[in-house]
């Protein structure tokens, strides 16, 4: 596999956790550079980590775990756009951290997709250093620039825009479950 590959393959896996990065953006008012940061950071870590996971466990749970992927982060999308339409109505829904457990979940769900290129790395020889190397660099640059776009429109929107993050969560989360599905 060609380095131009690898860079297409790392924009194309990195697109979730940039669309969450914006989403995530729109609620912020403050601390905005630090949270950036740490999703970006929190993010590519975890964007890197499951290919390197596929890769050496994909022979074994591959099968299994394809079977799965897209309702695991059908749930755990839903959950987070759903709690944050609800905290919406709250007088503190702008917030100004993210929380440990939120960045968790939102890092393992938009990095689910990633578990299984690992094994495709596998059948096509990758050097899967040079390989989660530029798919967390990539996905820490977009994600860092998503909360900052998300910024930028949240600002015009205020209290709406943690509502419209909630309702792109919950539509990403649907197309999963079609996805799951064999629907779309």
């Amino acid at each position: 596999m060609k380095l131009f590959d690898l860079i297409i393959i790392s924009i194309a896996l990195s697109m979730d956790a940039f669309s969450v990065s914006i989403c995530k953006g729109l609620s912020l008012k403050k601390n905005i550079k630090k949270n950036a940061f740490l999703l970006a950071f929190s993010f590519s870590i975890f964007q890197m980590l499951m290919p390197i996971i596929g890769y050496f466990l994909g022979y074994y749970l591959n099968s299994y775990f394809l079977k799965f992927n897209k309702l695991i982060a059908f749930v755990l999308l839903f959950i987070i756009g759903f709690n944050m339409i609800k905290e919406s109505n709250k007088d503190n829904n702008l917030n100004n951290n993210l929380s440990l457990k939120e960045l968790l979940i939102l890092s393992i769900a938009t990095s689910i997709d990633a578990f299984s290129i690992g094994l495709t790395f596998s059948l096509f020889k990758v050097n899967l250093t040079q390989a989660f190397l530029l798919i967390g660099i990539i996905t820490f640059i977009l994600c860092y620039i998503g909360v900052l776009i998300g910024k930028i429109i949240g600002k015009k929107f205020e209290q709406i825009s943690s509502i419209f993050g909630g309702i792109i969560l919950i539509i990403m989360s649907l197309k999963f479950l079609l996805e799951h599905f064999n629907i779309f």
